[in-house]
């Protein structure tokens, strides 16, 4: 069923229910409704006739359905059908992992993003994923993921590069369905709850629904246990917004395998000097309020996930490198040690590190994670920021070093294997020195360059590449062609200069994304980039079609503009889009900021 927007809800709630005009204490009301129906029309029509049936309707009142939605749905008759729908959703559901990996994602409040590989590791921690046959724990979940959009139900938000959805959410109806289901079959409660010691999943959020707790809420779970002795069994504990006296007390929860502390607000650095207790940790992720981690984080022998990049942490210790099954590192940080001993190397290297993301961390003077990277065998996807001042740049030549080892290592096998390099303040022309053949699938590159490194048009396998901000035009831009294998191409520049692409140039190419200053574009022939499927050009002064002639690519479905064009030029576009054999969709969108890759 497709949904309606908020405008388009509104109308509809106002002819079923407010047909005589609402105050505007009543319309405050009614965008709570709005809000939580999220644009079905089944939804809508229910609450509606509920709401018709009640003897008090003031928007104070729509607020309180609306915060205890799950409660009616269950009980009243006027939602039956729709909870018939939402019924019939969950239980078509294949299997049982598939149906709790669904019920899962009520522990994050509604409306918040869900970060789709946040919310697969997190599955792949609680051991909601079964493997099937010969395949990987991570593509059974990604699997999981895809079929729960496909069924719309839960909302794509993002696209990423290779079109697979970058964020999701999950329906504010859908959401408090399964709430209510996860908190009758005692697998999700709030940590409020008097009832939380037998729950499997915990949460707080201080500002789900639109809602704050009440102040003899936020109390430690102490408050109600004097003695301080009650145990949990939760394998899971997730806060947004303020813990209060309880973000002190999460090391209660002996067993917990995920602690996902990204968004609480009032977390401290000494809350975390226990942690080390939580013996059973795969998954942990922090916030903006951290700025260091304890030493004693060693003893997490079982994490596979450390999630810092909203912390201010920048010097990592070196304890966090040996952690014998962590696999996805994030963050942005550097050795505190100027550098590492050979004994240390040595011991790194016979550990077997099990990394497969380490994104990221700074190569400066101090070559420590350079050095280790090379005996990161398993490793996928690296993220390195270039950092050097003045004529200072004795770091560089290890970088290249360490990126030519690590894209020779995936000459012998297939799949993914990304990397993203800031040049930061530097000049990337040391990358030249790179001159054997390499395999990377994906390739970012953000900063100054005279000139197109040699190893790029020379890569094997490549099917992604973003150049941001690098100044390179025309000439360079245009031996890009080479690559026969890209399918998506991102450039961020302010000026492109003129190039042209002819026919069996670029001959997989199924994504370009321009993100400029200028309005000028690459010439395309007819009969050049067959596959396109998806074009956007990011440039608030693109005058009419900018010399692109959309019938050319029989394949296109969406073209995407600056949402600052003039009407004019969105006009011009909308009005070709529609003379295209297939229509493709004309969607507006905010320029991206390319101040990263």
């Amino acid at each position: 069923m497709s949904i309606l927007n908020a405008e388009h809800s509104k109308v509809l709630l106002m002819k079923k229910i407010f047909f005589q005009g609402c105050s505007p204490e009543l319309e405050w009301g009614s965008t709570a409704i709005v809000e939580k129906c999220d644009g079905l029309p089944l939804a809508l029509v229910c609450m509606a006739k509920f709401l018709l049936g009640e003897n008090e309707l003031t928007g104070s009142h729509c607020a309180r359905v609306c915060h205890n939605l799950g409660h009616h749905m269950e009980k009243e008759a006027d939602f039956t059908k729709l909870q018939q729908v939402l019924v019939n959703n969950y239980s078509s559901l294949s299997g049982y992992p598939l149906r709790t990996s669904l019920l899962y994602t009520s522990v994050f409040p509604n409306g918040r993003p869900i970060r789709r590989n946040t919310l697969i590791r997190r599955w792949l921690a609680e051991g909601y994923v079964q493997c099937q046959y010969k395949r990987s724990d991570l593509e059974v979940a990604d699997e999981n993921f895809r079929e729960l959009i496909d069924r719309n139900i839960i909302r794509p938000i993002d696209a990423s590069n290779n079109a697979k959805v970058k964020t999701c959410r999950t329906h504010g109806i859908m959401h408090e369905f399964m709430l209510h289901k996860s908190m009758s079959d005692n697998f999700i409660t709030s940590l409020h709850d008097h009832n939380r010691s037998n729950f499997r999943h915990l949460f707080i959020q201080n500002h789900a629904s639109g809602s704050t707790l009440s102040s003899n809420q936020r109390t430690s779970p102490a408050s109600d246990d004097a003695a301080g002795s009650e145990k949990f069994r939760a394998r899971s504990l997730t806060i947004s917004g303020d813990a209060g006296e309880a973000a002190s007390e999460f090391c209660r929860c002996e067993l917990l395998r995920v602690l996902d502390l990204e968004e609480c607000n009032d977390l401290e650095d000494s809350h975390l000097k226990d942690i080390h207790k939580l013996w059973h940790l795969k998954y942990l992720s922090l916030g903006g309020t951290i700025s260091n981690l304890p030493k004693k984080i060693d003893k997490l022998h079982c994490l596979e996930t450390l999630d810092l990049r909203k912390t201010k942490i920048e010097i990592l210790p070196v304890e966090v490198i040996g952690l014998p099954h962590l696999a996805y590192l994030f963050g942005k940080f550097k050795f505190g040690k100027k550098d590492l001993r050979k004994s240390e190397i040595a011991e790194f290297s016979q550990r077997k590190s099990k990394l497969k993301s380490l994104a990221g961390f700074y190569a400066d003077g101090n070559p420590g994670f350079l050095q280790l990277m090379a005996h990161m065998k398993k490793l996928k996807k690296v993220k390195i920021w270039c950092e050097s001042t003045g004529a200072d740049n004795r770091g560089l030549p290890h970088v290249s070093k360490a990126v030519q080892k690590f894209a020779q290592d995936g000459m012998d096998t297939t799949g993914v294997r990304s990397l993203s390099l800031n040049l930061g303040n530097t000049m990337g022309d040391f990358l030249g020195s790179i001159q054997e053949y390499c395999y990377l699938s994906s390739l970012k590159l953000h900063g100054r360059l005279s000139v197109l490194p040699q190893f790029v048009t020379s890569l094997c396998g490549l099917t992604e590449l973003c150049l941001s901000s690098t100044n390179l035009m025309g000439h360079d831009l245009s031996n890009l062609r080479k690559l026969r294998y890209l399918l998506y191409l991102k450039l961020v520049e302010d000026d492109l200069g003129s190039f042209t692409i002819d026919n069996g140039d670029f001959p997989s190419l199924q994504r370009l994304c321009l993100v400029v200053k200028m309005p000028i574009l690459p010439a395309i022939k007819e009969g050049a980039l067959t596959y396109l499927v998806s074009v956007q050009l990011l440039c608030e002064n693109l005058f009419d079609l900018s010399g692109m002639r959309i019938e050319f690519h029989d394949c296109l479905e969406e073209v995407a503009l600056d949402s600052m064009v003039s009407t004019r030029t969105a006009e011009m576009w909308e009005t070709a889009a529609k003379k295209h054999p297939k229509r493709p969709k004309v969607v507006f969108l905010k320029r991206i900021d390319p101040s990263e890759p």
